[in-house]
């Protein structure tokens, strides 16, 4: 029996003048489907600013994409159990 299981994560950013944005989507083994989105300020104009607004961006998506698996799996764990489910990072 092959008991690997798939995940699959996606990352789209769109940069603007002074934001980048990024949405995160998780597709899970059991197909069911999780996103988050950051963004992060920038100044292009000034150069003494490290351009990092892509990988904040990222970040705070992947944080947001966190924060609501585990409130999924909290849900999910309540109806399957009727328990209340408290999972933490």
């Amino acid at each position: 029996m092959d008991a690997t299981k798939h995940w699959s994560i996606t990352v789209d950013i769109d940069e603007q003048e002074d934001t980048t944005l990024a949405q995160v989507s998780l597709r899970t083994p059991a197909g069911q489907d999780v996103t988050g989105v950051g963004q992060a300020q920038r100044n292009p104009h000034d150069p003494s600013v490290p351009e990092i607004g892509d990988e904040l961006a990222v970040a705070r998506a992947l944080r947001n994409l966190a924060e609501r698996l585990l409130h999924t799996t909290e849900r999910d764990i309540k109806g399957a159990t009727g328990e209340s489910a408290h999972l933490h990072r």
